[in-house]
C-alpha cells in the first residue's frame, strides 16, 4: 500500500504539473446513456456509477488538460455527421461548465488554462473513418477544433491498417501518406493508437511532425496488438513523439488478454458477437465470469508498462491516456479519473523523480502539440491545402 506521505507528494506535484490525459470517451458515453441530455446526467454534481468521469473526480485526480474523444464506431452509417454531433457535445460541455473547462486549441491555450486553474479541453477524432476518405473533411474537423486523429479504430480504413483487423493495404497507402502530410500541414497530431505496427512504421516514415499514441501501452510487457512494439518506441526520440500509456486491463495485463480471448470465444460459441452488450449476451458473459473470475489489473500493472517504455523510449516521450468511459473495466486503484495520484505515488515509490513525473503528466504532451504547431507554420508557408483524392492516389473509390 502506498504511504500517505507519498500520496501527499503526488497530489502536491499534480497541483503544479497536472495530468494531460490523451483520451476520454465521455462524449460517447453521454450519447449512449442520455442522448446528450446534460440535464439528465450533470457531470458537475452527479457522481454516477455509470460514468468514470465528472468534474469533482477530474479535480480530485489532478487533471489539468483532457483530450475529449469525438469517437464514433466504424460501423456508424454516417460517421461524419456522428462525429460532428460528438464535437457539438464537447462544445455544449464547454458552454455549460465555463468555470471548470477551458476551450483549448494550442499549447499556449493549455498553459493559459493551467494558469487559470481550469481544465484545458481539446478534442481528438478516433478513427480515419470519421473523414470518409476526404481531405476537405479532415480540414473541416481541424477548423472545428479537432487536434488529433487516430488513423484507424478497430477496423481498417481504405488507406490504413488497424491493429485488430486483417492486413489490407500493408500499412499506409499512398492516400494514407497524403492524409499524414495534410495533418502535418494543419498542425493536427497523427495518433497511432489502434493502428497496425506496419501502419505505425509507415506513419513514422511519412510524418514531418511528432506523433502521439493517445492511449497505448507496451507490447513487450503485454502482448496485445493494440500496444506498441519496442522497435516503434525506439523511434520516438528521433521523431519527438509521445506514447501515452493506457489503463485498459485487457491491454495491460497478459492474464486479462488471455481471459478475454476465451471469454470472446465463449460468446461466439453461443452465437453472439464478442462485443455484444445486449442483455442476452451479458447473461452468457456473466455466467462465464462466475465460472472463470476475471483477472484484475492494478496500479502496479500500469507502472510496469511505464518503467519499460521509459527504458526504451526515454522519459521525454511518455504520457498518460487512461481511456476512461471507453472501457468496461479499470485497474484497481485507477477505478476512475480520480485515480491518477495513485499512479504517481507508485512511480515515486519506484524512484521516479519529480522532474520525471512533471514530464509524464504535463510537459511532454504540451511540448508535442507545440512542436506540431511549429511544423505546420513552416509547411503552410510553402504548401497549399492538398486536393488529392483516394481515386487519384490509390486508384480506388474505397468503401467509406
Amino acid at each position: 500500500m502506498t504511504a500517505v506521505a507519498t500520496l501527499d507528494e503526488a497530489h502536491a506535484l499534480l497541483r503544479e504539473f497536472p495530468v494531460v490525459d490523451g483520451h476520454n470517451d465521455l462524449p460517447w458515453a453521454l450519447r449512449e446513456q442520455v442522448g446528450y441530455d446534460l440535464d439528465a446526467l450533470d457531470i458537475a454534481g452527479d457522481r454516477s456509477e455509470r460514468l468514470h468521469t465528472d468534474l469533482p473526480r477530474l479535480r480530485a485526480g489532478g487533471v489539468g488538460a483532457q483530450y475529449w474523444s469525438v469517437y464514433v464506431p466504424c460501423e456508424q452509417p454516417d460517421p461524419v455527421a456522428a462525429t460532428l454531433e460528438q464535437i457539438d457535445c464537447v462544445r455544449q460541455l464547454l458552454a455549460r461548465y465555463p468555470a471548470a473547462l477551458a476551450p483549448a486549441l494550442t499549447a499556449a491555450d493549455m498553459e493559459a488554462a493551467r494558469g487559470e486553474g481550469r481544465i484545458a479541453s481539446l478534442m481528438g477524432a478516433e478513427g480515419g473513418h470519421s473523414i470518409a476518405n476526404s481531405l476537405g473533411t479532415l480540414r473541416g474537423l481541424y477548423a472545428l477544433g479537432v487536434r488529433y486523429m487516430t488513423l484507424t479504430h478497430n477496423d481498417n480504413v481504405d488507406w490504413a491498417d488497424s491493429a485488430t483487423d486483417e492486413p489490407g493495404v500493408g500499412g499506409l497507402s499512398a492516400f494514407g501518406r497524403e492524409v499524414v502530410a495534410e495533418m502535418n500541414r494543419l498542425g493536427m497530431l497523427v495518433d497511432l493508437s489502434h493502428v497496425a505496427a506496419t501502419t505505425m512504421r509507415d506513419a513514422l516514415d511519412a510524418t514531418s511532425a511528432p506523433v502521439i499514441f493517445s492511449h497505448s501501452s507496451s507490447r513487450a510487457v503485454c502482448d496485445h496488438p493494440r500496444n506498441i512494439p519496442d522497435d516503434v518506441l525506439e523511434r520516438l526520440p528521433a521523431n519527438g513523439g509521445v506514447a501515452m500509456v493506457t489503463f485498459v486491463p485487457k491491454f495491460v495485463l497478459q492474464a486479462a488478454v488471455d481471459w478475454t480471448a476465451v471469454a470472446f470465444e465463449n460468446l461466439r460459441a453461443h452465437g453472439f458477437h464478442p462485443l455484444d452488450t445486449s442483455p442476452e449476451a451479458m447473461k452468457i458473459h456473466r455466467a462465464f465470469e462466475e465460472r472463470n473470475p476475471r483477472p484484475v489489473a492494478t496500479v502496479s500493472t500500469v507502472a510496469d508498462h511505464l518503467d519499460h517504455m521509459r527504458e526504451v523510449a526515454g522519459i521525454d516521450h511518455l504520457g498518460i491516456g487512461g481511456d476512461y468511459d471507453g472501457t468496461a473495466f479499470t485497474p484497481d486503484g485507477l477505478n476512475d479519473v480520480s485515480g491518477y495520484p495513485n499512479l504517481l505515488a507508485e512511480l515515486l515509490d519506484r524512484g521516479w523523480s519529480k522532474a520525471d513525473l512533471a514530464k509524464l503528466t504535463w510537459q511532454n504532451a504540451v511540448r508535442v502539440l507545440g512542436a506540431a504547431e511549429d511544423v505546420a507554420r513552416d509547411l503552410q508557408a510553402t504548401r497549399a491545402p492538398s486536393l488529392a483524392t483516394i481515386e487519384s492516389l490509390d486508384g480506388t473509390r474505397g468503401e467509406n
